[in-house]
């Protein structure tokens, strides 16, 4: 089985999926190509800072290299749609980037051989692999990623037969994202357990694998205070058995406030100098949209891109923990890769030969003191900002809509297919509707919505607004309601009616 979960952390109501096994190319590398690559990229990694560059530096070598995984979702849409008008910039922004590999569903009888599978192409090609462990016992809180292990023994065991699979050469563990912010469902014995199994398997991770990396949860800048994490921090064993901790995994928050708020952390930990931090960067290019909204917003960008040369002792890493591209439940199945989202961040960004900078100075001495939605279920949500739209719309006779809505008490969203079943292209479109109820439409993907009083316009974003004959192509929303929420059934294309499918 893969072990290429997609990052379904943020909205989906059930288990990851999976994937397809690993291309076998990833295991057949000779031993000895992997053993003499893994012993460069080790030292690498754990190379002594010298000279001018000592100071600033964290415990990363700057030159480590980060594995880039050929199987990834990315690298196989890229493949798969060369001709695609936006596979150029996707491929160049975000698909030649390493990312984080997740390892999101139970299975212990191959863990071992699927980390392994890993850890040797990495080695052979003499990179680092991150690897995203989340297996912890009550995930989520119960929430939109619960899952994990049955119960701690079980996590114990299954952690055991992960580090075996590490192997001697080097790696970074991001050990169990919101496992130690987010603890609102666990009562105080059950919080000192996680905590004890987190600790536990920090130091089997080590015993297994000298030459790994592990970074426990740090939260992020807007969630829980720096002393209240740093205090959790150091009951999940960070100062004997973690190499630092990780803040802004599938978040937005900039690259500066995360840099300023991981300081403070490290400051309230009594700034042990055996510990750094690591920042996930892979969609903070242009902090968090309006209004808190977090499934899958507009307008979003991909922050620094990977690198292990930050410029800053404090700093080990800015990663890409969550892959650019794979929705939050939104814009597409969460975890599944969506070429719209990835679109959207890499056209917004710059190019991978010009990155962002390093970090912009921060005060470090500023921690929040309100305890705030975390990462996995915030619960406000805006209307982001749209992307511009085709020429305006010409050519339509006929169309089909299929509007498919899914609710709950007080919101829902929706996704919408418009079909072109006339005889001649359309270029440009303009879908209109007009509510039976008092909905209102709070966030949307993959088109423009506008909404005066009932009225509903929803407009093309340009590159999906060419429809031939027989094609068709689809958007979504999110919406709310207090009393009812009636599907529509009367649409206009272009002014046109369509049939309601």
């Amino acid at each position: 089985m893969s072990t290429h979960e997609p990052v379904r952390r943020a909205s989906s109501p059930s288990g990851r999926a999976t994937e397809e096994p690993p291309a076998s190319a990833r295991r057949g590398r000779t031993a000895l190509l992997a053993l003499a690559a893994g012993a460069a990229a080790g030292a690498m990694l754990l190379a002594t800072q010298t000279g001018a560059g000592a100071a600033v530096q964290g415990s990363l070598a700057g030159s480590t290299q980060f594995y880039k995984d050929p199987a990834s979702q990315v690298v196989k849409w890229v493949a798969a749609n060369p001709n695609d008008s936006r596979t150029q910039v996707i491929s160049k922004r975000v698909a030649s980037q390493p990312q984080g590999i997740w390892f999101a569903n139970y299975r212990p009888d191959t863990v071992t051989s699927d980390v392994r599978a890993i850890t040797t192409a990495a080695a052979g090609a003499g990179q680092v692999p991150v690897l995203v462990v989340y297996e912890i016992p009550n995930r989520d809180c119960g929430g939109a990623s619960a899952g994990g292990a049955p119960d701690l023994a079980s996590y114990d065991a299954w952690v055991t037969k992960f580090a075996a699979g590490l192997g001697s050469g080097p790696s970074l563990i991001v050990l169990e994202p919101d496992s130690i912010a987010l603890t609102t469902c666990l009562s105080a014995q059950q919080q000192t357990d996680r905590f004890a199994s987190l600790s536990r398997a920090g130091a089997t991770i080590h015993a297994a694998a000298p030459n790994a990396k592990v970074y426990l949860d740090g939260g992020h800048s807007t969630w829980n205070s720096a002393a209240t994490q740093a205090d959790r921090l150091r009951s999940a064993g960070i100062l004997a058995n973690a190499n630092g901790f990780f803040t802004n995994v599938s978040n937005f928050n900039t690259t500066g406030g995360e840099v300023g708020y991981s300081k403070s952390v490290l400051s309230a930990l009594g700034n042990p100098g055996n510990l750094h931090a690591v920042i996930d960067t892979s969609r903070n290019g242009n902090g968090p949209a309006g209004g808190g909204a977090w499934c899958d917003p507009a307008g979003r960008s991909i922050g620094n891109y990977p690198t292990a040369a930050t410029g800053d002792a404090a700093i080990d890493a800015y990663l890409w923990v969550k892959p650019p591209g794979e929705a939050d439940g939104c814009a597409a199945a969460a975890g599944t890769f969506s070429p719209d989202v990835a679109y959207q961040l890499a056209a917004n960004a710059s190019d991978p030969s010009t990155p962002p900078t390093a970090t912009p100075t921060v005060t470090p001495t500023v921690t929040p003191t309100a305890t705030v939605t975390p990462t996995t279920t915030p619960t406000a949500t805006a209307t982001p900002t749209a992307t511009a739209t085709s020429q305006p719309p010409t050519g339509t006779s006929a169309c089909s809509v299929a509007y498919r809505a899914n609710s709950w008490t007080g919101g829902f969203t929706a996704d919408v297919t418009v079909k072109n079943t006339g005889t001649a292209p359309i270029s440009g479109w303009t879908l209109k509707w007009t509510y039976g109820g008092d909905q209102k439409v709070t966030g949307f993907w993959n088109a423009k919505i506008t909404q005066s009083g009932a009225a509903v316009t929803a407009t093309d974003l340009g590159y999906n607004g060419s429809l031939a004959a027989g094609a068709s192509t689809g958007f979504g929303f999110q919406g709310s309601y207090s009393a009812a929420n009636p599907v529509p059934t009367t649409f206009t294309l272009n002014g046109a009616a369509c049939s309601a499918v």
